[in-house]
């Protein structure tokens, strides 16, 4: 039987961190992980439509073996400078891998389209993502809100505002895993308009409100619903982080990241499109201590999906309104 850590965030997982910053105004805003240590990492691209930094070198075959911070922010491509700002605040503290005497933090990201969300985005000559990702990473910590926060802060899906949700399991053999996702898909994360979540049979407590599945099932459950229907393209994307305290290799960090996109198919319908540029990155801290034996690596990378599903629901069940929002929250359907 599966439970949630102390917190359930991503946070469980020894030696990890999360700090988020946003501009209301601007209806955008960054997510950070910070890793206290060094940690083995991986990522895999499903969506159609990616925005990425600095992940080529998670590939098993590179040779970068640790990484020191992952973000995640709005934007668009603008976005993709909230990881020089998390990058400054890393060199300042002494973080980074030491090459010819200078210290070089490694820090991938990754970024979704939250531009036409009705926020003000006459930033000026530069975006502000910079700023937002040091500030993201100067606030980090182990316990952080959840929705209309970070990375979610401007994310919307089929027909409701997303948000930036986080979930943890506690596993048999000890090890904890984690999930961090900012919601912002072209499809939907309810049962056609019901209040139900797609991700309800792997709902811990009531988490994201405890509905289930609605009965009997509604006629139009398989109704295609898309955000933008008659113009989708590019202003989507759901980004997430897999985490773990077990230790992996590369390669099997990689194959972390594989599964937790099974969260993405269990929690949002449809996704992995050509409009979103859906990603999964892994960190695997290996503060547990614990190599998993074959039976017990089975159920580590079941329970990465049923985690990000977990995620993905709750980022969208705590969303909250502001001015100007295109589309209602969970909590007013």
């Amino acid at each position: 039987m599966f439970r949630t850590g102390p917190r359930n965030l991503v946070t469980d997982v020894a030696g990890l961190r999360v700090g988020n910053a946003a501009d209301a105004r601007l209806k955008s805003g960054v997510t950070t992980v910070l890793c206290d240590e060094p940690a083995v990492a991986g990522v895999q691209v499903l969506g159609g439509a990616p925005g990425t930094r600095e992940t080529d070198l998670l590939e098993p075959h590179n040779a970068i073996e640790a990484i020191h911070a992952v973000v995640l922010s709005g934007g668009s491509a603008f976005g993709l400078d909230a990881a020089s700002g998390v990058q400054a605040a890393l060199r300042e503290r002494g973080i980074g891998v030491e090459v010819g005497g200078f210290r070089v933090p490694i820090v991938p990201a990754a970024i979704l389209f939250d531009l036409r969300n009705g926020g003000d985005k006459d930033w000026g000559r530069f975006p502000p993502y910079r700023d937002l990702g040091y500030k993201a990473a100067q606030t980090a910590g182990v316990d952080f809100p959840l929705g209309t926060v970070g990375a979610g802060t401007g994310a919307l899906t089929s027909g409701l505002k997303g948000g930036l949700g986080s979930a943890s399991t506690v596993l048999d053999s000890g090890v904890t895993i984690g999930a961090l996702a900012a919601v912002n898909p072209t499809g939907s994360v309810t049962i056609a308009r019901t209040r139900h979540f797609w991700a309800a049979p792997f709902e811990i407590g009531d988490e994201f409100g405890g509905l289930g599945y609605p009965s009997p099932m509604p006629d139009d459950a398989r109704e295609i619903l898309l955000k933008f229907r008659d113009r989708h393209v590019g202003a989507n994307t759901t980004i997430a982080v897999i985490a773990t305290d077990a230790i992996l290799t590369k390669a099997a960090a990689k194959r972390l990241a594989i599964a937790a996109h099974d969260g993405f198919v269990r929690a949002i319908w449809p996704t992995h499109t050509p409009a979103d540029g859906d990603l999964v990155f892994a960190l695997a801290t290996g503060k547990s201590g614990i190599q998993l034996a074959a039976d017990d690596a089975m159920d580590l990378y079941a329970a990465a999906g049923a985690t990000m599903a977990r995620a993905i629901s709750r980022g969208v069940y705590a969303a909250t309104p502001a001015d100007g929002d295109l589309f209602p929250v969970w909590s007013s359907r």
